[in-house]
């Protein structure tokens, strides 16, 4: 019994619960993105309208995403997120380029974005009115993301324990935010909101930037796609977690943005690089505090996520074996949890939150999108597969074409940052041809002669027909491969 017990395998448990689920997702979306994400889309949207307008088209466009993926996650039972998706749907190739730019573009830039914001916010307090010293501020920043890895790496329970509590937090902080917002707006406060739809600031190739900036805001809606096999119920948990967290998320970042404009005229939103922190000068000893601790939580979530995709993507033969390791007490992917160290700290050190943000959203909605067209080859592949959960046609159709369609003309708003994420997704094809491809090849072959072996041994009653030519040239043939291989 007790060697069984030594002999046990290790795994990642099912300690996801719906309320962990849920709060996972409210913790991934509501982050650092609702604080800084305002002054982007003002700026490339070019009034309070038209940024209004964003904002509920960014959250409706994130639901259609979460529904598709809600589907996703009821077809395809593994974990991984965007990469077991794509690898699962359109192939290994498409799947490796997206593990590349996740590793060394999206990932890494998306965490020193909210790495950053929590620096600002955390120091803003003690510098105000001034400006917070940039390197004080990515100092505390990594060590924010430094405390985060060392949680995730400790234990998976405590993560998950701490996103939850962090998740009131973020509610909270919105509240703080929303409800004296309103009270002005009640009173008669609606002078920011006169000719809020003014066309002649409108600049139609600066569109797709306001939409990153929106987009990055509700990223997080595909979160529990990445702990499929941690998740209690899978079939029914995710679709309720995602589509209740979403519109809760709708409904809070509307009232939030609102407040923001009830408060604050356009001048100030883009003067301002934390809008939350000058909104509200009366809570400005609270509001950076628990804004900040969003921003951890981000952290947290992200972290929490993208390990678990090295570990699939190990697993699945496209990534290093060390990193399907898990720790043998713990039961946490410690060496996926450990990879990102070096990447956020260079982009930490060297990086400005605009600039990452256009960088890395290209990447990430360019496979999104693929991840949500492989949805609809998936279903024209396997008719016969009976999905609990079922989106109608067209919500993958429009998702995917919105996405593809934003990303090709980012190209026209900001070719400097966007060409170094396309060259960045591009240079991962020799990557996967030299290594990936060849590994697999390799396999493949290797496993081909073992049966042409194993055929041919069987003697000559097995081989009649054309057998009898085809087992003996073939056996002939895996003879010289394996030679070749050897020498």
């Amino acid at each position: 019994m007790g060697k069984d017990k030594k002999e046990e395998a290790i795994f990642l448990r099912k300690k996801i619960t719906l309320l962990r689920a849920f709060s996972l997702l409210i913790g991934s979306m509501v982050g650092s993105g609702i604080f800084i994400s305002p002054k982007g889309v003002l700026e490339n949207s070019g009034s309070v309208g038209f940024s209004l307008v964003v904002w509920f088209s960014c959250g409706l466009l994130s639901m259609f995403g979460a529904l598709c993926y809600a589907e996703l996650g009821t077809r395809i039972t593994k974990s991984g997120g965007h990469y077991i998706y794509i690898l699962e749907t359109l192939g290994p190739l498409p799947s490796f380029l997206f593990l590349w730019a996740e590793f060394f573009a999206i990932r890494p830039a998306n965490s020193a974005v909210v790495s950053l914001a929590f620096g600002r916010y955390m120091l803003e307090p003690f510098f105000s009115p001034c400006a917070a010293p940039v390197p004080a501020v990515k100092l505390v920043s990594l060590l924010a993301y430094y405390t985060v890895l060392t949680l995730n790496s400790w234990s998976v329970t405590w993560s998950a324990r701490l996103q939850t509590a962090l998740s009131v937090v973020k509610l909270l902080a919105l509240a703080l935010i929303i409800v004296p917002g309103m009270m002005l707006l009640a009173q008669g406060h609606t002078e920011n909101f006169q000719d809020a739809f003014d066309r002649q600031s409108l600049v139609l190739d600066k569109l797709p930037l306001a939409f990153y900036a929106g987009m990055f805001a509700y990223s997080g809606w595909f979160q529990t796609s990445f702990v499929r096999e941690e998740l209690v119920k899978p079939e029914r948990n995710i679709p309720l977690a995602v589509i209740v967290s979403v519109i809760t998320v709708i409904v809070g970042y509307m009232l939030t943005n609102v407040s923001y404009y009830t408060v604050l005229g356009t001048q100030d939103v883009l003067a301002s690089p934390a809008v939350a922190v000058v909104t509200f000068k009366s809570l400005i000893s609270v509001v950076p505090v628990l804004v900040a601790l969003s921003c951890f939580g981000t952290m947290n979530g992200g972290i929490f996520t993208f390990s678990r995709t090295l570990f699939v993507a190990s697993r699945e033969g496209q990534w290093p074996p060390l990193f399907s390791m898990i720790h043998i007490r713990r039961h946490t992917p410690l060496p996926a949890v450990m990879l990102m160290f070096p990447l956020v700290t260079a982009m930490v050190c060297i990086g400005d939150i605009y600039h990452l943000l256009n960088f890395f959203s290209f990447s990430r909605w360019l496979f999104i999108g693929l991840a949500t067209l492989g949805l609809i080859v998936h279903r024209h592949r396997h008719p016969e597969l009976h999905s609990p959960f079922r989106v109608p046609l067209f919500v993958p159709i429009s998702f995917t074409i919105i996405c593809l369609f934003t990303v090709a003309m980012s190209f026209y708003s900001d070719p400097v940052n966007i060409s170094i994420g396309c060259t960045m997704v591009l240079s991962g094809f020799p990557v996967y041809y030299l290594i990936i491809h060849r590994q697999m090849s390799d396999r493949c072959r290797n496993l081909f002669c073992k049966y042409a072996f194993d055929f041919h041994n069987c003697g000559p009653k097995h081989a009649q027909g054309l057998g009898c030519w085809f087992v003996p040239r073939a056996h002939l043939w895996c003879r010289f491969l394996l030679d070749q291989q050897t020498s």
